[in-house]
């Protein structure tokens, strides 16, 4: 049930990524033992969980919600986004948001700028889900955030 999440992926045995679960994929995921959920989308995108803190805490797991504004990603939301990614890294941690499209491209930026990672294997998981070509406001995003990361800024 846990890996029927919209666009699903186990990045390791602690790291999830996946589209806006339901309420019984929701309690999944705390079977299966994650510990902290982070959401990076708004609460009012579709198909959003009523009341997703509250469900989250209550099946005693962490709730974090960075809302990304999808047509306006910004460097400060990724900067949160990236220190509640190393706060919690010692924990299990599901990163969702509508369509595991933020979700895939936060942990992917994560990855490069915080842990090391080669732009290049880093941004061919989040292809596995989607291509930020066809997205220019994101190809411009990521781009521009990791040409600042190089020169320093």
């Amino acid at each position: 049930m846990f890996d029927q999440i919209y666009n699903f992926m186990a990045l390791s045995e602690t790291l999830f990524t996946g589209g806006m679960p339901t309420v019984d994929q929701m309690k999944a995921a705390a079977q299966e033992g994650v510990q902290t959920v982070i959401n990076v989308a708004p609460h009012d995108v579709p198909h959003a969980l009523p009341n997703e803190p509250e469900l989250v805490t209550s099946l005693g797991m962490r709730y974090i919600n960075i809302p990304v504004n999808w047509n306006t990603p910004s460097r400060d939301g990724l900067d949160k986004f990236m220190d509640a990614m190393d706060e919690h890294k010692e924990r299990k941690i599901l990163v969702h948001c509508e369509a595991n499209f933020r979700a895939s491209a936060f942990v992917s930026m994560y990855r490069i700028l915080r842990e090391g990672w080669k732009s290049e294997d880093a941004l061919e998981i989040m292809h596995k889900i989607w291509d930020e070509d066809a997205y220019p406001v994101w190809k411009m995003f990521i781009e521009d955030t990791l040409k600042r990361s190089r020169e320093g800024s």
